[in-house]
């Protein structure tokens, strides 16, 4: 005879607590969410007020319904360049949270984000093509032909682009993650020692133009650039949402993912497809922005306490969207002229998130699980 039908030890229905435990459980954590939310937009806000010059709250409710303001100027700082500034902010957040969180899970690396994927360093290569090949000694002073006329956003798009599909068509033809890791590595070396010498043999203002833009900046997306933005954004979260489920068969390794019939070399390069979109689409139009991808994963296990990507993913968009728009605000230097570069603020904000990752790796601490 079992346990179970032993006399006295049956378990009334009235007395299993686990039930009742789940929803309060994911009942806390969408709260928590919905709270970090409020606090990404209350940012938002703050970063259409605050600035060299200080917006009142009312005034930018005025400005944003097309009532007049207290001073007529304010209208067009708030509408043209602050609110599509905090829009960019939001959105570049957002999507790089998600592209690092799947690069970490990915490479089962608790330092991993989408520079492994060669985006930077290709839009580096495109933007340099078209800001130092010009009037570099090494080209002999002319523009090369491919690039010619091309703006910042298209050349930062095509050599993401280029340099991605060498990564993916090393995804598809390799199967160990180690070396698509190290090959990523070797191939971010090859492209931005081509941004060097192009550095090197260029005129100073135009390294100067080139370096301003390698800072990032959330302030060049105008109204007409947002939608393109915010549809690849939207569709790379759209991806990430949709591969939850393999994202969380993957924390058991590629092995147990692949005997529950998951093809983990098509997933891996859809994975990989879906991080460059959103990185790519944020590098093109807002620069090379450092830190978000490691911070924001990080930040949504330790306050979510779960490694279910089913929170994790809106945590990490949620996360990464306010430390970008706290650290634009940051970086205008409320009440002065004077503006610091992004990344110059996301490592002020962002360096002590990986310090403490480096810490509790070193003490193999369970923080850095993936």
């Amino acid at each position: 005879m079992s346990q179970a039908t032993l006399p006295g030890t049956e378990i009334p229905p009235t007395a299993a607590p686990q039930p009742a435990r789940v929803p309060v459980r994911a009942g806390w954590r969408v709260a928590l969410l919905a709270g970090l939310g409020g606090v990404a937009v209350l940012l938002a806000v703050l970063a259409v007020s605050l600035g060299s010059v200080r917006i009142p709250v009312p005034d930018v409710v005025r400005a944003i319904l097309g009532e007049p303001t207290e001073t007529a100027s304010w209208a067009f700082i708030v509408t043209e360049i602050r609110i599509p500034r905090a829009l960019t902010g939001l959105l570049a957040g957002a999507a790089l949270g998600v592209a690092g969180l799947k690069m970490q899970t990915l490479f089962r690396n608790p330092l991993a984000d989408p520079h492994l994927l060669g985006v930077n360093a290709g839009a580096s290569f495109g933007v340099s093509l078209v800001l130092l090949g010009g009037g570099s000694a090494l080209t002999g002073g002319v523009a090369l032909s491919t690039m010619e006329g091309l703006g910042t956003v298209t050349a930062a798009a095509l050599g993401a682009a280029a340099v991605m599909a060498v990564m993916l068509l090393v995804a598809a033809l390799i199967r160990s993650t180690v070396i698509v890791i190290v090959i990523g590595v070797m191939v971010n070396a090859f492209v931005l020692a081509m941004v060097d010498m192009l550095v090197y043999y260029a005129q100073p203002e135009a390294v100067k133009t080139f370096t301003d833009w390698s800072a990032g900046s959330f302030q060049s997306v105008t109204w007409q650039a947002l939608p393109v933005l915010a549809g690849m954004v939207l569709a790379g979260l759209l991806l990430a949402v949709l591969s939850v489920k393999r994202l969380n068969l993957f924390l058991l390794g590629e092995g147990y993912a692949e005997s529950l019939g998951v093809s983990v070399r098509a997933f891996r390069w859809t994975l990989m497809a879906g991080a460059a979109l959103l990185a790519g689409a944020v590098t093109a139009h807002a620069g090379p922005i450092a830190f978000l991808g490691i911070a924001a994963p990080h930040l949504a296990r330790g306050l979510l306490r779960t490694a279910d990507h089913r929170y994790l993913i809106p945590g990490a968009a949620v996360l990464g969207a306010t430390i970008a728009v706290a650290a634009s605000i940051l970086s205008q230097l409320p009440g002065s002229e004077a503006v610091l570069p992004l990344n110059t603020t996301l490592a002020l904000l962002g360096a002590p998130v990986v310090t403490w990752v480096l810490v509790r790796l070193g003490r193999g601490g369970r923080g850095l699980e993936v």
